[in-house]
């Protein structure tokens, strides 16, 4: 039925499953594993399944050539990785937050071959994965289509920081100052809570909050889309903290800004682009940003830490990652 098979556990992990599959060759399906994953995805086949819970009954109905993951969803509990090549690969780099250590914890003693978005994280990988697994550096399938993506000059500011329960992120502590700093400006505001702080509480209760205000707003959108693409491509400026959508972000080349508000006390945010707290951050840095870019200093150790991630930024991780995937299946 299909060679290879996904494995979608929530609907905004479709994002790097579809990249890498507009490159693959051989007959493709995904298999979801939660409510939110059926139906979610239309440019790859849906296998339709009676119990959503039965993942490894799922994977070998369908008895595919490899099964591909991009989360953790009971890596400790199936026992797929047993008859059939598993390749893992990220759903999204995310630049603190310990993810790397929580995914080398968890995945280990199951895949066949681990992409990885740059060296940064292969080189944690080859650390302390057994030694018969594969660690290739792809990059970030789902950022290819930013790299040379012509800045929208339209005074457009992206807010999306990360997720308060799983990434101690900085959203519960800056949305309602972003707000105040942005109404009634000649910017445009795109908000964009983490898909996680829509669902759960706390977080859930400040979007509902953020949603009822912005209603009254007309320069400040609420963005409902499952994944953040077309929002990045349209944004001029980006507000963030550690999220996954900084690392992609940076192949956009334009500006960042980092909020140093997060919820966890024993971590820190990389500096890369203009690091500050919600209550720091003016309209004239913004205007400064937006016109001028970086200041040099910033700029400089904007691209020593894009040295330091050692992500390819050539608009080719879907296709290097693709030909992995086949690989393993054939």
């Amino acid at each position: 039925m299909a060679e290879v098979l996904y494995v979608i556990e929530r609907a905004f992990m479709r994002k790097t499953f579809e990249s890498i599959d507009r490159h693959v060759t051989v007959e493709s399906a995904y298999v979801p594993v939660r409510p939110e994953a059926v139906g979610c995805c239309e440019d790859i086949p849906e296998i339709a399944v009676d119990d959503l819970t039965a993942v490894d009954e799922n994977v070998r109905a369908v008895d595919p050539g490899v099964v591909v993951y991009n989360h953790r969803f009971k890596m400790g509990e199936l026992s797929l990785h047993e008859e059939y090549p598993l390749v893992h690969v990220r759903h999204g780099a995310s630049i603190g937050r310990g993810e790397v250590e929580t995914t080398v914890e968890n995945i280990g003693h199951t895949v066949d071959v681990a992409l990885a978005p740059g060296e940064r994280w292969a080189r944690r990988y080859r650390e302390a994965f057994p030694d018969d697994v594969g660690v290739r550096v792809v990059g970030i399938p789902e950022a290819d289509d930013l790299v040379d993506a012509a800045p929208p000059r339209d005074r457009r500011v992206l807010y999306a920081p990360t997720n308060h329960n799983y990434g101690s992120g900085s959203f519960l502590s800056t949305a309602e100052t972003v707000l105040d700093l942005f109404e009634d400006t000649d910017y445009e505001l795109l908000v964009r809570p983490h898909p996680m702080d829509r669902k759960e509480e706390p977080g859930r209760s400040l979007t509902r909050e953020c949603r009822d205000r912005i209603g009254d707003v007309p320069n400040v959108t609420f963005d409902d889309d499952s994944t953040p693409r077309e929002s990045v491509l349209a944004s001029d400026l980006l507000l963030s903290d550690y999220s996954g959508i900084v690392t992609e972000w940076l192949h956009t080349g334009r500006p960042l800004v980092q909020f140093a508000d997060i919820a966890a006390d024993d971590a820190e945010v990389p500096e890369i682009g203009l690091v500050t707290t919600a209550a720091g951050l003016d309209l004239g840095t913004v205007d400064d940003l937006y016109e001028n870019g970086y200041p040099s200093a910033v700029a400089e150790r904007e691209a020593a830490f894009r040295e330091r991630l050692g992500v390819p930024m050539d608009g080719r991780a879907g296709e290097r990652a693709a030909t992995e995937v086949t690989a393993c299946a054939q």
